[in-house]
Parts: structure tokens; C-alpha cells; sequence
């Protein structure tokens, strides 16, 4: 198995951050995979998809590079470097900022990655200089087309991933917030990280920064910039495939009145005041009000994220909402 040794240091001040680079990335990923996770994704494809293979089909050399670097097993690390986090006080990086350490690779770089991901040497087509400039290309095209139209919204589930990230670690600790993340990562207890199910030696993280990066896409990979930083990509649970259809359990209507109970019951991912009016379909004001009575009731609580305020239920709400379901 792939496994990390994450020293206390490291652990206690690694950090969740977002990424729009890797959110595009991930899309990218789904849309060469082009297999959907749930009804959400295949939507999403069935948009996206044709648009994206014509440009495929017009750039073949571009389309290689993409094909070559995302590998079923591995990554190019090129295209996916770590996140650098901003300094407290500062905004984070932007996407353009991201992708031009993606068209800074090296030629001879952008190479070797390659043929790590391919396992081989590279085929004839890539033995050329703007292998990282058409791999950059790619990405801002899925960027422009498919993910920037929808990244305020997508922001929002992300930043919402990580409060209830966040408040799990602080009610459970990092093995309950880190087992499940992603497929294959676990924690093994003795300052090991799994991170995969892999063959491949262990990295000792001493010093290094540590972080947790979500995306929305039904995606994961680890990525770094070596010594310095140590990413772990994972799908985030708050992605609301579905939400707006799920179904309000009769009990907890007929205790609580079917329009708080729906509101209760999308609360098992943090969501911001404005998602749950587009998810009930009921007012603000209405919204609002079963808010106040469930913040009284002590059935969810409230974190400021960014610029959004997002609740999310409390062990009680989760008792009470499992148990009426």
C-alpha cells in the first residue's frame, strides 16, 4: 500500500484549502473518463461532453498530451502541482495564477512525467517542447467552458465540504475525519497516512506542509511539490447529487411540520442560507424562520466560510433525523 509518515507537527498544522486548478483538473478528469458517479455527473456530461470531444478531435496532439498525463494509475505531477495557500490576510490564489505554474514546466519535465504516468517511453507524437503549454490549454478550456460558469455555486459546496470537514475533526479527531475520504485512504495509526492501495514506497512528510484539497467531481489524486508541500485531492461530500428530490421521512414531518423537516434533512451537508431556498423551493423568510427554531432547538449550528454563513445539524439533529427516517 501508499503510505505517508505524517509527523504531529505536520498533522497539526496542515490545512483544507480550495483549488479552482484542481476543480478544473477533476472535471477534466470526468470528462475523459466520461462515467458518471450519479445523476448530477451524467447531467453534467451529457452538457459538457460533445463540446469537449470535437475540440479533442480538432487538436489530436493536445488530446494525446491529456490522455498520456491523466494515466488510470498516475498523474502527471505537472499538471496537477500542490495548491500554495495564501498567507493569512490574503486572498488565495486565482485559477489563472494556478495554471501558469502548469505552463511553467520545463519541456524535458513535462516529459519525464509523462512517461512516468505512461509507465514506457512517450510515443513519437509527444517528443516535443509545448507539451506543457497544450496540457495548460486543455485545462483553461475546461475552466472557461464548463467550470467558471458554475463556480460561484460550486465555491459554496466546497467551502461547505470543509466546515463539516472541519467539525468533524474537532468532534472526532483526524482518524474519523481522514478514513473515508477518498478511496483507499486511512489512517494506520503509528504517524502512517494511507493514501492509496498501492505498491509504492512510503514518504516521510517531516517539515513538509500537509494538505486537504476538495472537488466537487467524483474525483481523487495526491499531488506535491516536493519538500515543500504534500496535497491529498478527495471528492467532497457536500456535492448535493440529488438533494433537492430527497425524500422527507413522514415522522419527522408530522413532528417537526414537513417544511422544517426538509430543511433538517438537507443538513447533513453544511448549506448556506440561499442553497436552501433553491433546494425547498421555499421563501427566505420561511427559511429563515425554521433556521431560528432549529439554532434554538440546539438541532444545527452555524459557521461563517468565506463570505457565506452555512449550517449544518448537530449530533441531536443527526439523532433525530436518522432515527424519523
Amino acid at each position: 500500500m501508499g503510505w505517508w509518515q505524517v509527523s504531529a507537527d505536520t498533522l497539526a498544522g496542515s490545512r483544507f484549502v480550495v483549488s479552482p486548478l484542481a476543480e478544473t483538473v477533476a472535471s477534466l478528469l470526468l470528462l475523459e473518463r466520461a462515467t458518471a458517479a450519479h445523476p448530477g455527473e451524467r447531467a453534467w456530461l451529457e452538457t459538457h461532453l460533445p463540446a469537449y470531444r470535437r475540440r479533442a478531435a480538432g487538436d489530436p496532439v493536445s488530446a494525446l498530451v491529456i490522455r498520456s498525463a491523466l494515466a488510470p494509475r498516475w498523474t502527471a505531477d505537472f499538471l496537477t502541482p500542490a495548491p500554495v495557500p495564501a498567507p493569512p490576510g490574503q486572498s488565495p490564489p486565482s485559477f489563472a495564477e494556478e495554471l501558469a505554474r502548469v505552463r511553467a514546466a520545463p519541456p524535458d519535465r513535462a516529459r519525464a512525467d509523462l512517461a512516468v504516468a505512461l509507465g514506457g517511453p512517450l510515443p513519437a507524437a509527444l517528443d516535443r517542447d509545448d507539451l506543457a503549454e497544450r496540457a495548460a490549454d486543455a485545462v483553461e478550456w475546461v475552466w472557461t467552458h464548463t467550470v467558471l460558469p458554475d463556480w460561484p455555486r460550486r465555491q459554496r459546496v466546497l467551502e461547505a465540504d470543509v466546515v463539516a470537514r472541519t467539525a468533524q475533526l474537532g468532534r472526532a479527531g483526524w482518524v474519523e475525519a481522514l478514513n473515508g475520504m477518498r478511496p483507499g485512504v486511512r489512517w494506520l495509526g503509528g504517524s502512517r497516512l494511507q493514501i492509496n492501495t498501492y505498491d509504492n514506497p512510503p514518504r516521510e512528510l517531516d517539515r513538509a506542509q500537509l494538505l486537504f484539497i476538495p472537488v466537487t467531481p467524483n474525483q481523487s489524486w495526491v499531488c506535491w511539490d516536493i519538500p515543500h508541500r504534500y496535497g491529498l485531492v478527495y471528492p467532497c461530500s457536500g456535492a448535493l447529487a440529488g438533494a433537492g428530490h430527497m425524500p422527507v421521512p413522514a415522522a419527522l414531518g408530522a413532528l417537526i411540520g414537513p417544511a422544517r423537516a426538509a430543511v433538517l434533512s438537507l443538513l447533513a451537508s453544511p448549506l448556506s442560507t440561499t442553497q436552501l431556498v433553491a433546494l425547498t423551493g421555499q421563501g427566505l423568510g420561511s427559511v429563515g424562520r425554521h433556521l431560528r427554531i432549529l439554532l434554538d432547538a440546539g438541532l444545527v449550528r452555524r459557521r461563517r466560510a468565506g463570505r457565506s454563513v452555512l449550517y449544518f445539524r448537530t449530533e441531536a439533529g443527526d439523532i433525530l433525523a436518522r432515527g424519523a427516517g
